[in-house]
């Protein structure tokens, strides 16, 4: 079995493994002609569940062979130009390059000792992206697994710097459409049900200021304490982006930490046309940002920034054993004493990879190609009158629904929209998401493809027409 390890004897092995395991997907993404098969749970799971895993294959190509059947046939292909659902992106070569870096050497970045070079590197990518944000010299930060973390991260932060006698009285402040991850970090951090106030947002789906200062004047008249202030750069179902000046300007008024969630719209750092959308964002006391959303990085890579790095003091813990407290003294860089972490993924290098080989601008383009096509995927839906569509793109997303000419009863045109959603899906030609406006059912494009047209777009809308209209004529025929 010493076969298998990865040394100096295997190499290789390794080599010949890996290049088997690369040519598969190769020849799979090349072949993959819509984003999903359609294949259902009540299919796949039996031929998952009859593997014995205490019988190993013992051979590389029958593990391939095997990991075809119950896996790369029927993966959901984020780079097909008509996965239209979540916030998914296709990924860019030099980052997966870095993948299979990472995963051979296997660093993990909570001490130097066990990844030297690896700090360095991710300490240089946190600089450069406070930089981009504008946070200031004495900015810091770290990567993470994904905004949820970076989330929970810098409501700690938040929590631990308003220095209250009660977490009763702690309040948090976010928008109706901020990410839930809000919510449940509230609860992980043990503060009350109601600890989180849910401010109204306008038409475009922007935190509504005016409703936010009425909060923060009640919670301190009512004597509690207003912790933080999250707006949301890039709602995850609408893309909009709250209003960043005025929001720095009451928290400021109120002495409370300002936290944007930037995991989405944080493509708008690298954007070469469309940077002014998140001013005001470097009057931040934290930032969420995910680079395997926007700055189209193979899960997982993301960071929590902060504008005064000894805040972060708030997540350091010190063992003897790993990161004792002389090591401060000794200037010796241990990540781990700013991460929630201990062990962790060199996930840095994936974005490393990438910048040194396309630069920030060849990321800003593709990303500002995604924004100007949700521009034309508005279009195309403002002028068709078989949609209704909530708000113009601030960023890449579209949120609508279809409208029969002849049916008015909402209820109706609700389960003709899920139908529409589910059909398409188990048709395998197109993967779009759903959510809810208003207590309606509405249907989404997350648009973060590049390679994805104008005519793709046109071609999935067709397509979820006529599965409504398919439902609806199908109801007819029942009712009567």
């Amino acid at each position: 079995m010493r076969s298998h390890l990865l040394n100096d004897t295997t190499a290789e092995r390794y080599r010949s493994s890996v290049t088997e395991g690369i040519e598969r997907v190769a020849a799979k993404l090349a072949a993959t002609d819509r984003p999903f098969t359609g294949v259902t749970v009540d299919a796949l799971a039996p031929a998952i569940d009859a593997i014995d895993l205490d019988k190993p294959l013992l051979d590389t190509a029958a593990v391939l062979d095997e990991l075809e059947d119950v896996y790369l046939r029927d993966a959901i292909y984020f780079h097909h130009p008509r996965y239209l659902a979540h916030l998914n992106c296709p990924v860019v070569i030099p980052a997966v390059l870095g993948e299979a870096i990472l995963s051979a050497v296997n660093s993990s970045l909570d001490t130097w000792d066990q990844s030297a070079g690896g700090t360095l590197i991710e300490r240089k990518l946190i600089d450069w992206t406070t930089a981009r944000i504008g946070l200031g010299e004495n900015a810091d930060g770290v990567f993470t697994s994904g905004g949820t973390q970076s989330n929970l991260q810098a409501l700690l932060l938040a929590r631990e710097e308003a220095k209250s006698d009660s977490l009763a009285k702690l309040r948090i402040f976010a928008s109706e459409v901020s990410h839930f991850s809000v919510k449940k970090s509230a609860k992980l951090l043990g503060l009350g049900q109601d600890a989180v106030v849910s401010i109204p947002v306008d038409h475009d789906k922007r935190m509504q200021t005016v409703a936010l200062a009425h909060e923060l004047e009640r919670c301190r008249k009512d004597g509690l304490v207003p912790m933080a202030v999250v707006a949301t750069a890039g709602t995850t179902d609408f893309g909009s982006i709250d209003p960043l000046p005025e929001i720095a300007e009451l928290c400021e008024q109120f002495g409370t930490w300002m936290h944007v969630d930037a995991a989405y719209g944080c493509g708008l750092l690298a954007s070469v046309k469309y940077r002014g959308r998140i001013d005001g964002i470097e009057r931040a006391d934290s930032v969420t940002v995910d680079y395997h959303k926007s700055f189209f990085q193979p899960v997982s890579s993301s960071a929590v920034l902060v504008r005064d790095a000894s805040t972060l003091r708030h997540a350091t813990y010190h063992a003897e054993y790993l990161n004792p407290k002389r090591m401060v003294q000794e200037r010796i860089p241990n990540q781990v004493d700013k991460s929630l972490q201990t062990t962790r993924r060199f996930d840095a290098l994936k974005l490393w990879m990438t910048l040194r080989t396309m630069g920030a601008d060849g990321i800003g383009q593709l990303f500002d190609e995604v924004c100007d096509l949700a521009v034309e995927g508005w279009q195309l839906l403002a002028a068709d009158p078989r949609f209704d569509v909530v708000v113009e793109p601030t960023l890449s997303t579209l949120v609508f629904r279809y409208i029969p000419a002849a049916v008015t009863d909402p209820a109706e045109i609700d389960r003709a929209n899920l139908y529409a959603r589910k059909a398409l899906f188990a048709s395998g030609d197109a993967v779009v998401a759903g959510t809810k406006v208003q207590g309606r059912h509405y249907l989404k494009f997350t648009l973060l493809n590049p390679e994805t047209t104008g005519e793709d777009i046109a071609a999935v809308l067709d397509l979820i027409a006529g599965h409504a209209e398919q439902y609806l004529g199908e109801s007819l025929d029942r009712a009567s």
